[in-house]
């Protein structure tokens, strides 16, 4: 990641952040606005950049813009984008730069027509694939490493499905891949399932999305999630669906669960805030301790601060407020005045924290900055006593799937104990959910190691083969 996109990134919430979220609609005459509407549940998925491509059957219109959705289409832009079929992409960048070119979806021209993709996810062989391709000819215009599976469908010489089919099967890593031809939709999942995809109805047409949360918005009616492994196509046929990979073994990413995805959308079946109220209760059976309040950072933290709290049978506090309308942290021009936008971004309850034993809930320490923060923040309000319960086992290891964690050094927990941990920020006492516990609370029924989980940011144990790091292991 460029230093420019490092300095992006929000200083008080630091937080894995994952790469996007994608939408698509099939058959319906308000296609492009649906897609909008989509793209704005699914904003949580990335904040750097949004676009939608639709087709009328004959021909593309798109806008791809930078910023929130609103930003991004901030004018008559969706007015002058027609069609029944359309797909659209918010982005946050992890692999390329943050820049307009690297916006999704990717539009492009080749010998069989024209071609849009949305891609949610990383490639772990995308450089070893996009230099075989420019040795072979191929100029890219941006560096994002959706392009690379545009390509290898260009070059194929195939028909459109038969070239989808084999250009997954030479890709690896993580995809929830949407790609529209002008008459065609096809979706694709990786073998692995690494990322969310479901899909749904709407009046005579399908939608599909990152997350449930998307079709609440739009009116859609939930269909089921895309398999790992599976390739569906959409066209005046119908649906149709099949295997490209001969091997499937679901690692959905455990922090969809923990923290990416919005509480009210549900995975395989599984309602995220149930979930995380669950890592809550199995925090405190694993780490219970003597106090007055239970509080969780906001937002992503309050489902397992009230499962915390209801186990514990204490009460829980609204003892960190969140302002949603400050601008980010780094633009402060020393770190006097950015400590005190810290403080505008968020604040403690004095009232309900004052003289109390405060357990304060968060979803994962990723560098430990955030975290002495609030500490502090709390004892400054009086708080007694600030125990930090984290409702995640140590991220200790990089992703390489579409998580914004390159490298061990950025990843306190790879370096420290959690004693040492503990005093870094500054609490009273500290401890993480076990990987056991987390599994067991999210209840997926999967025969699938890690019942179905990716647990390589704990373990060091991927999925897949990874070429940017011959140390890790690989899971069997």
């Amino acid at each position: 990641m460029s230093d420019a996109v490092m300095m992006e990134h929000d200083e008080l919430w630091d937080k894995l952040n994952e790469e996007c979220g994608v939408f698509g609609v099939f058959n319906h005459p308000d296609a492009p606005q649906l897609s909008y509407y989509g793209l704005h549940a699914l904003q949580h998925r990335g904040q750097e950049s949004a676009g939608i491509c639709a087709s009328d059957g004959e021909k593309f219109s798109y806008h791809r813009g930078m910023g929130l959705v609103t930003e991004a289409f901030n004018g008559n832009q969706l007015s002058k984008i027609h069609g029944r079929m359309a797909i659209g992409h918010v982005r946050y960048t992890t692999a390329g730069e943050s820049k307009l070119e690297n916006a999704q979806p990717l539009v492009f021209k080749y010998t069989g027509g024209n071609l849009a993709l949305a891609h949610n996810g990383n490639l772990v062989n995308a450089e070893q694939i996009r230099h075989q391709l420019e040795r072979q000819g191929s100029i890219f215009q941006t560096t994002s490493d959706t392009e690379v599976i545009a390509h290898l469908i260009a070059r194929s010489g195939y028909e459109i499905e038969q070239a989808v089919r084999e250009s997954l099967r030479m890709i690896k890593g993580a995809y929830a891949l949407l790609l529209m031809t002008e008459n065609k939709m096809i979706i694709a999942l990786d073998p692995n399932g690494l990322r969310p995809l479901v899909l749904g109805r709407l009046d005579e047409g399908y939608v599909v999305a990152s997350e449930t949360c998307a079709f609440e918005t739009v009116g859609a009616e939930y269909i089921r999630d895309v398999e790992p492994g599976e390739m569906i196509v959409i066209d005046e046929k119908g649906l149709r669906s099949e295997r490209f990979a001969g091997q499937t073994q679901r690692a959905i990413c455990s922090f969809e669960y923990i923290y990416f995805a919005r509480p009210d959308s549900d995975i395989d079946g599984i309602n995220v805030h149930l979930a995380r109220k669950e890592m809550g209760r199995q925090l405190y059976k694993e780490s219970a301790i003597e106090a007055d309040v239970v509080t969780g950072v906001p937002d992503s933290s309050i489902s397992a601060a009230i499962g915390y709290a209801e186990a514990a049978g204490l009460p829980y506090e609204l003892g960190l407020v969140k302002n949603r309308y400050v601008g980010r942290t780094f633009i402060q021009p020393n770190q006097e005045m950015r400590a005190r936008g810290v403080r505008m971004k968020l604040s403690a309850v004095r009232k309900v924290v004052e003289g109390k034993r405060v357990v304060m809930i968060d979803d994962s320490i990723v560098r430990g900055t955030t975290s002495g923060r609030i500490v502090r923040m709390l004892r400054e309000a009086g708080a007694k006593e600030v125990h930090v319960r984290i409702s995640s086992p140590p991220v200790k290891n990089p992703c390489f799937y579409g998580i914004d964690t390159s490298s061990r050094e950025e990843l306190i927990a790879s370096e420290k104990s959690i004693e040492q941990i503990r005093e870094y920020i500054g609490a009273d006492s500290l401890a993480f959910l076990s990987e056991k516990g987390m599994i067991d609370a999210i209840g997926r029924n999967d025969t699938a190691p890690n019942r179905g989980h990716c647990l390589a940011c704990f373990t060091g144990c991927y999925p897949t083969e990874i070429y940017e790091d011959t140390k890790n292991c690989v899971e069997k």
